[in-house]
C-alpha cells in the first residue's frame, strides 16, 4: 500500500510543532511517509521548521520525509490529508480585530463579534483558494480537515460556494474544555469521557458529561458553583498566587472566560456552557473587564510566540532545545485522531460542524451546527438530537443568521448585508455602533476585504 502524505496549511504557526509530533507519533495508524509545511510567510516557516526538524529526529527518532514549501502545487500534489490552519493577517490584523471594537464599547475577540466577522471576511477567499488548489492536485480521495478560525463563518462559505469540497470543518474549544473538568475532577483518561453537545461553533452547550458510570455533567457544576471558575486546583492556587503578588497572569483575558462559568450557570443551570458564550451572555462585563490597550493578541504574541522564537534563535546559537519553548497538547492529538479515523473507517465520536439536515430537528436544515458524529471513511455520521429549547434555539437562529449574512455580504459584496450582520450580532448594542465598528474595519482590512457597495 502507498504511504500516505499529510499537509500542514500554516506551517509558521506556533501550533504546527506540537501537531507534527502528534501526527508522526501515529505514523503507524495513518501509513505516513511525508509531512509537508505550508506557507506564504516564507521566513516564518522556516524557524518553525528547525523545531520540527529537531522533534523528528532528535525526539521521535522518525525518518518521516519533512518538506518546507510556499509552493501551493507542491504542497498538495498527491496529499491524503490536508490539516488547514490559516490565520489570514497574522497577529497584527488579530490585534485590530480586537482592539478596534473595544474603542467603540464592543466585545473585542477574534472569533466572536465584531472582530470575528472581520475576521470571517479575511478568510473566506483564502479557504475557497485553498479547496480549488487542492482539488486539482491532491488525491481524489483527500480530506482537509479545517480547524481555521473563525470555522463558524468558513464552514458556512464552504457549504455556501464549495459544498461538494472533501472538507470537514472542527474545533477543538470543546477538547480544551473536556481536559479542564478531567483536571478538575481528578481524572487522568480523557479518552474515557463520553458527551453530547449541540450548538454552533463557539456557541454551544454539553448536555451530558460521563465517565465510564459518573455523571461529570452535575459534578463539574457542583465544583463550579464551590470554586467560582471551570479551573483545576492547580490552577487555582496559582491564581491565587498570582494575585497575591500583582502578577500579570492574574489578569488576563483568559481568566475572565473561566470565571464566566459560574456566572452562566447561575443564571441557565441545565447545560455547561462553551466558554465562549462569555462573550454574547456577558458583553458588557466583558468589555468592562478587557484592556484596550492589551488584548489577547498581545498576550500571545508576548507569551507563546515568543517562546518558541526565541526558543529557535537559542537552538541555531548552542544546540540546546527547551521543550518548553514550543506547544504540544490535545490540540494536535485531537485532529491527528480525525484523520485516524477517516483513514482506517474506526467510526470513532468526534464533535464537527456540519450542515444539519435535521440533526437538530428544530434548527433550519441548512444551518451548520456543532454536534457529536461518528468518522469513517465516507466522513461524519451525524447523532442526531432532541429539539432544543426555545431560548437557546432562540441565540442560535440570531447567531445563525448574522454568520449567514456576512458570508453573503461577501458573496455579493453587500455593505447593507454586511451591516446587518454586525446589526444582528448580539455582541454589538445598536445600529449606530454596528456602522461605526463596520466602517473603521473597513478602512483597516482595505487589503484582504472584498470591497462593499
Amino acid at each position: 500500500m502507498k504511504k500516505n502524505k499529510i499537509c500542514l496549511v500554516g506551517g509558521g504557526s506556533t501550533f504546527t510543532p506540537g501537531i507534527v509530533k502528534s501526527i508522526v507519533e501515529r505514523s503507524e495508524e495513518l501509513n505516513l511517509r511525508e509531512v509537508v509545511l505550508y506557507d506564504i510567510n516564507e521566513e516564518r516557516q522556516k524557524k518553525v521548521a528547525v523545531i520540527v526538524e529537531w522533534i523528528l529526529r532528535e525526539q521521535l527518532k522518525s525518518d518521516v520525509i519533512l518538506t518546507v514549501t510556499t509552493d501551493a502545487e507542491e504542497a498538495f500534489t498527491d496529499a491524503k490529508f490536508i490539516f488547514a490552519q490559516m490565520r489570514v493577517g497574522g497577529y497584527k490584523m488579530r490585534e485590530k480585530d480586537e482592539k478596534t471594537p473595544l474603542s467603540f464599547g464592543c466585545v473585542g475577540q477574534e472569533t466572536c463579534g465584531p472582530g470575528g466577522l472581520a475576521y470571517g471576511l479575511r478568510t473566506i477567499g483564502p479557504m475557497i483558494e485553498l479547496i480549488d488548489q487542492v482539488e486539482k492536485y491532491a488525491l481524489e480521495d483527500h480530506w482537509i480537515l479545517n480547524y481555521s478560525n473563525p470555522a463558524a463563518i468558513v464552514s458556512e462559505a464552504c457549504r455556501k460556494m464549495r459544498p461538494n469540497a472533501r472538507i470537514i470543518n472542527v474545533c477543538d474549544m470543546p477538547i480544551a474544555i473536556i481536559d479542564m473538568i478531567a483536571g478538575s475532577l481528578n481524572i487522568a483518561d480523557t479518552s474515557e469521557i463520553k458527551y453530547d453537545y449541540f450548538g454552533l461553533n463557539h456557541f454551544g452547550w454539553f448536555t451530558s458529561i460521563t465517565y465510564r458510570e459518573r455523571d461529570l455533567l452535575e459534578e463539574i457544576k457542583h465544583y463550579v458553583n464551590e470554586h467560582k471558575i471551570l479551573l483545576p486546583p492547580q490552577y487555582i492556587e496559582r491564581l491565587k498566587e498570582n494575585r497575591a503578588t500583582g502578577d500579570r497572569h492574574a489578569v488576563s483575558s483568559w481568566i475572565h472566560v473561566w470565571e464566566s462559568v459560574y456566572t452562566m450557570l447561575q443564571a441557565f443551570p441545565d447545560y455547561l456552557p462553551n466558554t465562549y458564550l462569555t462573550y454574547y451572555l456577558l458583553q458588557k462585563e466583558t468589555v468592562e473587564h478587557q484592556n484596550p490597550d492589551l488584548t489577547r493578541a498581545n498576550e500571545v504574541m508576548n507569551t507563546r510566540e515568543k517562546a518558541l522564537f526565541e526558543g529557535v534563535d537559542k537552538y541555531l546559537a548552542t544546540g540546546e532545545v527547551d521543550e518548553a519553548s514550543f506547544h504540544a497538547g490535545s490540540h494536535g492529538d485531537w485532529i491527528s485522531d480525525l484523520a485516524v479515523a477517516l483513514l482506517n473507517d474506526t467510526k470513532s465520536r468526534f464533535l464537527v460542524i456540519t450542515e444539519n439536515k435535521g440533526a437538530i430537528p428544530n434548527m433550519p436544515y441548512d444551518a451548520m451546527v456543532e454536534v457529536p458524529a461518528y468518522i469513517g471513511e465516507n466522513g461524519p455520521e451525524v447523532i442526531t438530537q432532541e429539539p432544543i429549547p426555545l431560548f437557546y434555539q432562540g441565540l442560535m437562529m440570531q447567531q445563525l443568521n448574522s454568520e449567514k449574512l456576512i458570508v453573503e455580504a461577501y458573496i455579493e459584496n453587500s455593505y447593507e448585508k454586511a451591516l446587518q450582520s454586525f446589526s444582528l450580532n448580539k455582541t454589538i448594542p445598536s445600529v449606530n455602533v454596528a456602522r461605526s465598528v463596520l466602517n473603521a474595519l473597513i478602512e483597516e482590512n482595505k487589503s484582504y476585504w472584498p470591497e462593499l457597495n
